[in-house]
C-alpha cells in the first residue's frame, strides 16, 4: 500500500476518534504516530508480536484512574481512558460501548455510586427544587390518572 493511502487512512481513523473524544494536541500527535505505525506494519505484512497484543490487552483491563480518585466533586474520571467529565453515562456508551452496569462490574464500582460529579448533581437538584419540578410531576401524574379513569 502506498504512503498516500496510509496517510489518508490514518487521518480518517484519528479524525473519527478525535470527533468523539476530547484530545490534547500532544495526545493527537501521538495517536497519529501510533495509528500510522500500526497501519504501516499491517501493510507490510508484519505480524503483531504476541507480547505487544498481551500488553495492550492488560492495559485495557486495568484502570486508567484509581477508584478512589475517579469520583471527585467537580469531575468524574473515566476509568477506561482517564478523561474527566461531569457525567459518564453518555461517554461510556459512545466512546467505549459500555453500559453503566458493565462499567461498574468491570471496575468493581458499588451499585449505589453515581456516575455523575457531586457538584453537578447538587446544582441540578437545586435547579429542580427552584422550578418546583417535583410538585409539577405529581400534578401531571394525577391529571394523567384522571384522564385514564374517564
Amino acid at each position: 500500500m502506498d504512503k498516500k493511502a496510509l496517510l489518508q487512512m490514518t487521518a480518517d481513523i484519528v479524525a473519527s476518534h478525535a470527533s468523539m473524544n476530547e484530545i490534547s494536541q500532544e495526545d493527537l500527535l501521538g495517536e497519529i504516530d501510533k495509528v500510522f505505525g500500526k497501519l504501516s506494519n499491517l501493510s507490510e505484512g508484519a505480524e503483531f508480536a504476541t507480547e505487544e497484543v498481551a500488553a495492550e490487552a492488560s492495559e485495557s483491563s486495568s484502570a486508567a484512574v484509581p477508584l478512589e480518585a475517579a469520583f471527585g466533586a467537580d469531575k468524574v474520571f473515566c476509568m477506561v481512558c482517564g478523561k474527566g467529565m461531569k457525567t459518564l453515562k453518555r461517554h461510556l456508551s459512545t466512546a467505549h460501548g459500555l453500559k453503566p452496569g458493565q462499567y461498574r462490574k468491570q471496575y468493581s464500582i458499588p451499585a449505589g455510586t453515581p456516575l455523575v460529579a457531586k457538584n453537578y448533581s447538587e446544582a441540578r437538584k437545586k435547579m429542580a427544587q427552584k422550578l418546583n419540578l417535583a410538585e409539577r410531576l405529581v400534578k401531571a401524574r394525577a391529571a394523567r390518572g384522571k384522564k385514564k379513569k374517564k
